[in-house]
């Protein structure tokens, strides 16, 4: 199983950024369950960002409700985060993860590689 993120970048405050998430799976029974989105910006420690379950009931972190919507796409096992209006603080590196049931590891918690979100004031 890999977790590939994209879509990272630099913005303006006030701009609009979609990053990605597509998740690899190679063994032929699986379930995808809980998928997140976490963040790390410098100097702190990494925190929930928004989570949405396999059957798109979503939660998102105070400082994420209202600006960011996370959804998935099952048919494609991807996970998207379309950012708007943001703000200098929510500059750190994004990292999908997600709750993955296969039949050769049982459930296991797999995390993305991380993509870098600048926001520029």
């Amino acid at each position: 199983v890999q977790l590939q993120a994209s879509g990272g970048g630099l913005v303006q405050a006030g701009g609009s950024l979609r990053i990605s998430c597509a998740a690899s799976i190679t063994t032929s029974f699986f379930t995808i369950n809980v998928m997140g989105w976490y963040r790390r910006a410098p100097g702190k420690e990494r925190e929930l960002v928004a989570e949405i379950t396999s059957g798109s009931r979503t939660s998102y972190a105070d400082s994420a409700k209202g600006r960011f919507t996370i959804s998935r796409d099952n048919t494609k096992n991807t996970l998207n985060l379309q950012m708007d209006d943001l703000k200098p603080e929510d500059t750190a590196v994004y990292f999908c993860k997600a709750n993955i049931w296969t039949s050769t590891y049982g459930s296991q918690d797999y995390w993305g590689q991380g993509t870098q979100v600048t926001v520029s004031s």
